[in-house]
């Protein structure tokens, strides 16, 4: 019997997806939700593989995973980094834009979505340095994003780029560097003194 055989494969796959999800930090139980592995699985995949060689970098996190879309709109750069991680959402084909928005096109426990989730969040890690946004805040404004319940992208009414909108807010904002950009300008012309 060779470890290469078709039968293998996919439980290879599911161990491998696995150890990625570990080396950017997901809960035990994002990782079960994607790999159908156990928790003991998972803990045991952790300490045999990640634990003696990688324990400096990467944490365990325990307790729930995060669920406060307000945490998006925190600031302005860490709205204008939720708007890309949307936007490579859209590009790697785990959402697709529609006229109401974005629709899901992943599947929870899709081996090939957990892939293309780690790809997402890879190429995120790529743009940004140091990061705002954990994987599991990437997770959950991926769910967010596909619910359409508190969270949804537009377009910036001032440059047209993509933009996070917060469905429960009232007031309508524009994307993060067309805010800020309109802020300076404020601070500017109230600042300057009549000749």
């Amino acid at each position: 019997m060779r470890v290469s055989d078709d039968r293998y494969t996919r439980e290879r796959e599911r161990l491998d997806l696995a150890l990625r999800f570990i080396r950017h930090e997901a809960r035990t139980f994002t990782i079960r939700q994607w790999t159908g592995l156990s928790d003991d699985r998972i803990r045991k995949l952790y300490r045999t593989y990640v634990l003696e060689t990688d324990a400096q970098q990467v944490h365990r996190h325990r307790g729930k995973s995060p669920r406060q879309a307000a945490f998006f709109f925190k600031n302005p750069e860490l709205n204008f980094q939720a708007a890309q991680l949307a936007s490579l959402f859209v590009v790697y084909g785990l959402l697709c834009g529609s006229d109401g928005g974005v629709k899901s096109r992943y599947r929870v426990g899709s081996l090939e979505s957990g892939t293309l989730l780690c790809q997402v969040y890879e190429s995120y890690l790529e743009l940004h340095a140091p990061v705002s946004i954990s994987f599991e805040h990437a997770w959950f404004l991926l769910l967010a994003l596909s619910r359409h319940d508190e969270l949804s992208v537009a377009p910036c009414s001032v440059c047209g780029g993509v933009r996070l909108r917060d469905l429960l807010s009232t007031r309508r904002f524009d994307c993060s560097n067309c805010a800020s950009a309109a802020a300076a300008a404020r601070e500017f012309s109230e600042g300057a003194a009549p000749c």
